[in-house]
């Protein structure tokens, strides 16, 4: 660039020679004037150019050097011991396959969580909780305060939730266990259930019940007609635990708001992980 900028030089000269050497009229003399300018301007502007390629061009040559530097290192390193380059191929084998296997789990929970989702058109939640996918259902639809007894619009959507993991092949055979919850309202002693712990584990005891109950009963029908008998799921796969006040969703244990005591009292379904599924499940929950 800068010989093309060198060869503009003469050019400039002569034609300063020539407005001084010959006679022209004004119109002329500004026309050769722009000329000259614009020449000037051309030349400034490939000298600037050319010193930012001549930069880059440094800039360059350094970082390659440097690369090239690096490499020798490295691999003079790795000469150096042919039992550590071996040692370093098998452990990146080992990550590999190690990655593999993590994200075909993900891809099985995502499975999963899909099938679970299935719930969501019968009002209920699927979330992960504690690193475990939990099917959440207000207890005050399975409910009335202070009891134990399912309600029949509770019994029609337990019946949904069974349906769905009995009619796939998947979850029908997967651990569950049913999680009461309460409020943080005190218990009172007279009750019988005692506290909220007993007030709990009776409520996730009648859901586990029901799950498990045959779909048709053979018992006389009692209460109203249109309840559902059971859920037709093994009883195997089923547990039932209590956790009272202890584990809130909202507010703290101390402290909750009418809103957030109506949103502690529920009942989850929690599905158990496999030892090979105990991974960080974040980023497949929400």
């Amino acid at each position: 660039m800068k010989t093309i900028a060198l060869r503009f030089l003469p050019l400039v000269f002569a034609l300063s020679l020539g407005t001084a050497a010959c006679g022209h009229s004004d119109e002329e003399m500004q026309r050769l004037q722009r000329e000259i300018d614009g020449l000037k301007a051309q030349v400034k502007t490939s000298n600037e150019m050319f010193e930012q390629e001549q930069a880059k061009h440094k800039n360059a040559q350094t970082e390659i050097e440097e690369l090239r530097a690096k490499m020798q290192e490295a691999g003079l390193r790795a000469a150096n011991s042919e039992e550590e380059k071996t040692k370093l191929k098998e452990a990146l084998q080992q990550y590999e396959q190690r990655v593999k296997q993590l994200e075909e789990m993900k891809a099985r929970f995502r499975d999963l969580k899909a099938r679970l989702e299935k719930l969501t058109a019968a009002g209920l939640k699927v979330v992960v909780r504690n690193n475990r996918m939990v099917i959440q259902l207000p207890g005050d639809i399975l409910f009335d305060s202070g009891q134990d007894m399912l309600k029949v619009a509770g019994k029609k959507v337990l019946k949904q939730v069974a349906d769905i993991i009995r009619g796939d092949d998947q979850l029908k055979v997967r651990l569950f266990q049913v999680a009461g919850h309460t409020d943080n309202q005190e218990y009172g002693p007279a009750g019988p259930f005692r506290d909220n712990w007993g007030l709990s584990l009776a409520r996730a005891r009648s859901v586990v019940l029901f799950l498990t109950a045959p779909e048709q009963s053979k018992k006389p029908v009692v209460g109203p007609k249109d309840a559902p008998a059971g859920g037709g799921l093994d009883p195997k796969n089923w547990s039932a635990a209590g956790y009272g006040t202890l584990d809130p969703i909202a507010g703290s244990v101390s402290k909750q708001s009418v809103d957030e005591m109506k949103r502690n009292r529920r009942v989850e379904l929690v599905l158990q992980p496999n030892v090979e599924e105990m991974l960080n499940l974040k980023d497949i929950g929400e």
